[in-house]
């Protein structure tokens, strides 16, 4: 299940305030969240394509000249410096004079774009495509169909006769052409041969050769009933295998048409060994698919029941549901009825335990949809209604400063209470949690909350919002260092994810496990369980989860050895960077990098940037990493002296004394807050 945001993102580059990704899967393309950017020429995007290829990796001036030019004219290396300078001015417009590049960055003899992982459209499709190889087919095919999507053109298309970008064009295609009959197949899978025989009938047109494409096309009409077709299929491939390449079908294909002409039982799925429940999803989806009417209102919020449940299935399922989310919200809008988007609304009452959105803008646009709901709702018998606008309106604020998320939260769990509602109660509360990170040391609070969920999940068989209750209360317990309860909490939410098949709750009792490791100093252990934990967690589909965890969680483990002290003070005093360990700035940090940032200048020597950096950081976010941030700004003040920094993180983190920095979230620690808060320079006031 999605313990995690219920919201759907992809964090990249900045422009500004504006995201940018790079396409490259058609026409070599930048854009943000205002539209393309200006590529001024062909030079331009060639030099833009050329670093796209090279993966991160920095490609020297030599390499990058003979690849642009045939013959290189004798100002060749001033042209792609003019060149490398407009892409710059492109892509960080805001970026101030004289201060260094984080996109298009100059490093050793060359260039590199360090793009994240998630910003290039081909990358995100090779990255799709693997995931979908791991999961089972209800949850690989939506996978697989969004990253089919990213395709716009051929690979490069405007540079197709580049020797540069000949062998990257040719791996993407055939990875493309292997996704597609990969989607055909899991479609079969599925029972859905009608929706594969379309998209193979063009696949073999296109390419003929493809021995797979034939096969699972004639597998595909044969399954809808159309033996003929199916042999009609075979033959002509072994027509055109016989004209084109002047071979004959492989034993495969030669197979297939034995069965066929046998009416093998093993080709029809509905006669393999299949279960009762899986016979009865085929007959039960298609029955409903021919008696309600496609544009019915059921028809809508039994989808809509659907994509919750879906995303309880694991990271594919998730995913699917949030890219379907607003989509159903929009279709509920367009009847004009209040309370049937109310109900679509509504119903997406999904247990949420990571308080960072993954997907901060669609967030806002179910926000703004629950809010535009609310204001034409009609009163009166419509308060179970309203609960859950509001209790969605909550979870969706997570992290945020809005008084809106706290009052939404405290309406819906009032009214829910009043109504004498338990599910209705569970997702409340839900949003209550999710608001219940206004300032550090409010662990106690959310471990009643959890209690609370616990008591009430049992009493009334919700499932999912009992292992909710128990990651909350393994979350708090770790905060207050009762490590004995967090244990037990963790072993119950295993429990009941095993019998109920919510494969996503490990994510967080790995993560735990890791976390108890560093707790107790085992510093190896813990490490190989970060990087463990960070394994499960690859392909969750909670992307605001994973971003930047990884790195963040080795790096804590790493300061908790070394909280600022009066040794730091006098290091500081004296000129000498007291910051290490420090940090790798060229790895992805995610949201987590303003905070990593003056640590890793300090490192490297800069401290006049350091202190820059350290003095634009805003308060953290509220969410269930805030003290470990207050923790990195503290050290990085320390190291530097800053002591109206250390009186500002003292402010923050006061409230939590007796708490584990960090551990609140049960992934990370700093060890003890009041370790922190005693620095002399802090204590000074």
């Amino acid at each position: 299940m999605p313990y995690g945001d219920g919201v759907h993102g992809e964090p990249v580059e900045r422009v500004g305030a504006e995201r940018v990704v790079f396409g490259v899967l058609g026409p070599v393309t930048a854009g943000s969240g205002e539209g393309p950017l200006a590529l001024k020429g062909p030079r331009h995007r060639a030099v833009l394509a050329r670093l796209i290829v090279a993966r991160r990796r920095v490609v020297p001036v030599s390499r990058l000249v003979d690849d642009l030019w045939t013959d290189p004219p004798s100002g060749a290396v001033g042209a792609l410096q003019t060149f490398v300078a407009a892409l710059r001015r492109v892509l960080e417009p805001d970026r101030p004079p004289r201060t260094p590049a984080r996109l298009l960055v100059t490093e050793g003899p060359g260039y590199a774009l360090r793009a994240e992982p998630d910003a290039v459209d081909a990358w995100r499709f090779e990255a799709a495509v693997a995931t979908a190889a791991t999961l089972p087919a209800p949850a690989a095919l939506p996978r697989l169909d969004e990253a089919l999507d990213l395709w716009r053109g051929p690979a490069y298309a405007e540079f197709a006769q580049e020797d540069w970008s000949r062998g990257e064009r040719s791996r993407l295609t055939e990875l493309r052409l292997q996704a597609v009959e990969r989607r055909a197949e899991t479609r079969l899978a599925l029972g859905r041969p009608a929706d594969a025989v379309p998209d193979l009938d063009a696949h073999v047109s296109d390419h003929p050769w493809r021995e797979d494409a034939w096969r699972l096309l004639a597998l595909a009409l044969y399954r809808q009933g159309r033996q003929g077709d199916a042999l009609g299929v075979l033959r002509r491939a072994r027509t055109v295998l016989a004209e084109q390449l002047g071979t004959d079908p492989g034993p495969r294909l030669r197979r297939l048409e034995s069965d066929i002409l046998a009416q093998d039982p093993g080709l029809d799925p509905l006669a393999e060994p299949v279960t009762a429940a899986a016979r009865l999803w085929i007959t039960a989806t298609a029955a409903y698919d021919r008696t309600v009417a496609a544009g019915a209102r059921a028809r809508l919020e039994s989808t809509v029941g659907l994509i919750r449940d879906l995303a309880v299935t694991g990271g594919g399922g998730l995913r699917a549901a949030r890219d379907h989310r607003l989509g159903a919200i929009s279709a509920a809008e367009e009847f004009g009825d209040p309370e049937l988007t109310a109900r679509v609304i509504g119903a997406y009452d999904v247990p949420a335990i990571w308080t960072r959105s993954d997907d901060p803008d669609l967030a806002r646009q179910v926000v703004d949809a629950a809010e535009r709901t609310l204001a034409v709702l009609p009163g009166g018998a419509q308060d179970a209604a309203r609960c859950r606008l509001l209790a969605t309106i909550a979870l969706e604020m997570r992290g945020t400063r809005s008084r809106r998320g706290p009052q939404a939260a405290r309406e819906a769990v009032g009214t829910a209470r009043d109504l004498d509602d338990p599910a209705l109660l569970a997702f409340a509360l839900n949003g209550q949690f999710m608001q219940s990170f206004t300032r550090a040391g409010l662990a106690g609070r959310r471990d009643g909350i959890g209690a609370e969920l616990i008591a009430l999940s049992a009493r009334h068989g919700l499932v999912t919002y009992e292992v909710l209750g128990r990651l909350i209360r393994l979350q708090a317990r770790s905060a207050l260092g009762d490590f004995a309860a967090a244990d037990a909490h963790a072993a119950a939410a295993d429990r009941l994810a095993e019998r109920h098949e919510l494969p996503l709750v490990a994510v967080f009792t790995e993560w735990y496990g890791a976390l108890r490791s560093a707790a107790s100093g085992d510093r190896r252990r813990a490490e190989a369980a970060y990087r463990a934990a960070a394994v499960r967690l690859d392909g969750s589909g909670m992307p605001g989860l994973e971003r930047g965890l990884l790195p963040l969680a080795l790096l804590c483990l790493r300061l908790a050895r070394h909280a600022p002290s009066a040794s730091a003070s006098a290091s500081a005093s004296a000129g000498v960077d007291a910051a290490e360990p420090g940090a790798d700035l060229t790895e992805d940090w995610g949201p987590y990098r303003p905070w990593v940032e003056p640590l890793a200048l300090l490192a490297s020597g800069r401290r006049a940037e350091a202190q820059a950096a350290l003095r634009a950081l805003p308060e953290p976010p509220r969410d269930l990493l805030y003290e470990a941030l207050c923790c990195l700004e503290a050290r990085a003040a320390a190291a530097l002296g800053d002591r109206a920094a250390l009186r500002r993180a003292h402010t923050r983190l006061a409230p939590a004394t007796g708490e584990l920095a960090g551990a609140g979230s049960g992934l990370l620690t700093l060890g003890p807050v009041d370790v922190w808060l005693a620095h002399p320079q802090v204590a000074r006031r």
